[in-house]
């Protein structure tokens, strides 16, 4: 077994790691906080807001950007000459892997961009309410543009790991 190939293996289950993190803490969010949050009182949701929602969106982004850089590491070092399996790129897995991660890096620049921007205005928004403070006006547009956003994500989600994983599966599939 060459250093390449353990190279591989070990950037490929970081990569699958982190993303099971990732889409994993969507889901959560998408599916259990949101309609969680929904159904308490406010002064508990905005407690609970400023307590679990920070930590959680801590492991959420960071694990979206490992998924990110251990895939594009992995990507990158295939079918370059004197690494692990050249013309990958250009191979039909190869392609098919691309539209998954086409679908992964939008859904990265949401996190990023969109998400956490206006999570951390909602927290600080809720702490101020906590505090003794009013809410800011712009309260409602933040929590739409990250719940927007986070949806456009689940959605995405879907057809990204389906490319992913039916890469190495189906062949043919990008032609």
């Amino acid at each position: 077994m060459t250093s390449a190939i353990i190279f591989a293996a070990v950037v490929r289950w970081i990569h699958i790691l982190a993303g099971i993190t990732w889409i994993g803490l969507l889901y959560y969010f998408n599916f259990v906080q949101g309609t969680a949050f929904a159904a308490q009182e406010p002064a508990q949701r905005q407690k609970n807001f400023v307590t679990l929602v920070p930590r959680a969106l801590l492991f959420f982004r960071w694990s979206a950007l490992i998924t990110f850089l251990f895939g594009l590491t992995l990507f990158l070092s295939y079918g370059n000459p004197g690494k692990i399996i050249v013309g990958y790129n250009q191979s039909s897995e190869g392609l098919t892997i691309l539209v998954g991660a086409l679908l992964g890096t939008m859904m990265l620049i949401n996190v990023w961009g969109i998400i956490w921007p206006n999570q951390k205005r909602m927290i600080a928004a809720n702490q101020t309410v906590l505090d003794g403070g009013t809410a800011p006006a712009d309260l409602p547009k933040w929590t739409r543009r990250a719940f927007l956003a986070s949806r456009t994500n689940t959605l995405f989600s879907i057809p990204m790991l389906f490319f992913m994983v039916a890469a190495p599966h189906i062949p043919g599939l990008a032609h």
